[in-house]
């Protein structure tokens, strides 16, 4: 199946041949288990995860007034699920109260939102959910804040979402199901703080949230 990439080629199964070699980029290169990425300085990578077990429920990138979260989910063998994705987000904002409406990008068929922020009493907030298939499995970006609605401000976000290389492994699992992400080894477990602006993020889930330095 042929699907939109990013102009660097990106987001990337680890079984691509074009995959850039980490060698030949100067950003750090951050590792989730089945989700890696190339993280420029300046940008904070959030994480909200069991301590325990180091499994990450919720895993968001911030860039000035931008954010954007990442997840990788398990796909069909015989055909990519985004658009099906797409049509299942547009009944859950309309669902919530919210508005929805598709619009052609950068990586095909996207959705622009409002929606209700979690704990925010101001109302409805901008969101831009976009997606790539790819080998059994899809990666979901939200952009939200200035990202939303204006491209140049989510530049680098953007950059991030196409270093992406996507681990699926051999595991049985169900379409649709969301692939395990884990804590990076350096990840800081001692200085966990919320993320100070609540409406940059309106999915978060929960008050455990941990910094990756």
């Amino acid at each position: 199946m042929e699907f939109e990439r990013g102009v660097s080629g990106g987001p990337w199964d680890e079984s691509d041949s074009g995959v850039p070699l980490v060698e030949s980029v100067g950003d750090r290169v951050v590792s989730f288990g089945a989700l890696r990425l190339r993280v420029p300085e300046g940008v904070e990578v959030q994480v909200q995860a069991d301590k325990s077990t180091g499994r990450i429920s919720l895993l968001t990138l911030r860039d000035g007034d931008s954010g954007m979260q990442l997840q990788p989910y398990a796909s069909r063998k015989s055909s990519g699920m985004w658009a099906e994705v797409l049509e299942s987000l547009k009944t859950s904002v309309n669902s919530a109260g919210g508005l929805v409406e598709e619009a052609e990008g950068k990586y095909g068929t996207e959705l622009l939102a409002q929606v209700q922020a979690v704990g925010d009493t101001a109302g409805l907030q901008p969101v831009r959910f976009v997606g790539v298939d790819g080998p059994r499995w899809f990666l979901r970006a939200v952009f939200m804040g200035a990202a939303a609605r204006d491209i140049d401000a989510g530049a680098r976000l953007g950059l991030i979402f196409e270093s992406a290389v996507v681990s699926r492994g051999d595991t049985a699992m169900a379409p649709g199901a969301p692939i395990v992400l884990n804590l990076p080894e350096n990840t800081n477990t001692d200085k966990a703080a919320p993320i100070k602006s609540a409406g940059i993020n309106p999915f978060v889930r929960g008050p455990e949230i941990t910094e990756i330095r």
